[in-house]
């Protein structure tokens, strides 16, 4: 049995849940590394992280290196006598950073690798209309989200649940897994596998304007799909010609309406304090949108003060 010292890096919500669950299950962490206070706001004041706010807290020792590489960041890092470190939604490390720690470097991912590598895994599992996903603790390699894995736990993706609710379970459920890795770390128990490399895996890029617009070309269960995975952030987006002004509107929540119509393709349809946009074999009904310059709002709500023209379609 090895008495643990950790390192701790993370910086956003999703890593705060593990960092409490580490500390709640009294395991020595000697250092939080986290993102750079940074400007936020309109009146751009300097925002802590999630992770840095906790930490402090918690009366941790907190690095905020702006680069991982700089010989004075490795000194402090080196002076916490850390002999395992955990990366939970940080940045790509340096070898000279997670070579490290006698016991290694071990991150906690939110998919099943090999399956969604990348920055956006939570997005991607939803919007490509997965029923399951999970979470998967690894050791770092030289590559991204490709080293060695030590636990994997599933998680189930409900058909109607969105972006927030899949977060939220798999920030539970991956804060759960990193204690159970570290108590097979310090029983000296670890066991790894190899990642299998096949032809059919799926990515999970960073998401970008282009791949968060909706194509109404798509099927309705495509298109319901990206909305979920998108919301509530950074939301899917379509841009609405309606009269003279095209408004870039963000799109929250849709149901489909599988009906027969003779509509043209991305039509808007405003009837009985809905409005609907038609497409492949049946409608898209808008529950829940945002204007520019807009609050978010259910879209009845946002009828009561806003007309949309005969002609108004989606583009």
């Amino acid at each position: 049995m090895k008495d643990l010292r950790i390192v701790f890096m993370g910086t956003p919500e999703f890593a705060v849940s593990t960092l409490k669950e580490i500390i709640e299950n009294k395991f020595n962490v000697v250092g939080v590394i986290t993102a750079p206070d940074r400007p936020a706001g309109r009146g751009r004041k300097l925002q802590e992280s999630a992770v840095k706010e906790f930490a402090v807290a918690n009366n941790l020792k907190v690095l905020q290196p702006t680069n991982l590489k700089s010989e004075d960041f490795l000194k402090e890092l080196k002076e916490l006598h850390a002999n395992v470190q955990v990366v939970v939604a940080f940045r790509m490390l340096p070898l000279a950073v997670w070579k490290m720690p006698e016991l290694g470097t071990f991150n906690l991912h939110a998919s099943l690798l090999p399956q969604y590598r990348g920055a956006a895994p939570i997005n991607w599992a939803i919007i490509n209309g997965e029923t399951k996903t999970g979470v998967s603790t690894f050791f770092i390699d030289d590559k991204i989200d490709t080293g060695e894995m030590i636990l994997q736990k599933e998680v189930e993706i409900p058909a109607k649940e969105n972006l927030s609710y899949l977060h939220d379970t798999l920030m539970n459920t991956g804060a759960k897994l990193v204690v159970d890795t570290l108590e097979l770390i310090k029983d000296g128990n670890v066991t790894t596998t190899k990642q299998k490399e096949s032809n059919d895996l799926k990515d999970a890029p960073k998401l970008t304007k282009e791949n968060t617009q909706i194509d109404w070309t798509q099927s309705p269960e495509k298109i319901n799909n990206l909305i979920r995975g998108l919301n509530p952030y950074p939301a899917a987006w379509t841009i609405i010609k309606n009269g003279v002004d095209e408004l870039k509107v963000k799109i929250f929540e849709v149901e489909i309406e599988n009906t027969p119509h003779h509509y043209p393709m991305g039509k808007l349809i405003e009837e009985n304090k809905s409005l609907k946009v038609s497409v492949e074999n049946g409608l898209i009904i808008l529950k829940e949108i945002q204007l520019p310059g807009k609050r978010k709002m259910e879209t009845k709500q946002l009828l009561n003060g806003f007309k949309f023209e005969e002609d108004a379609k989606v583009l």
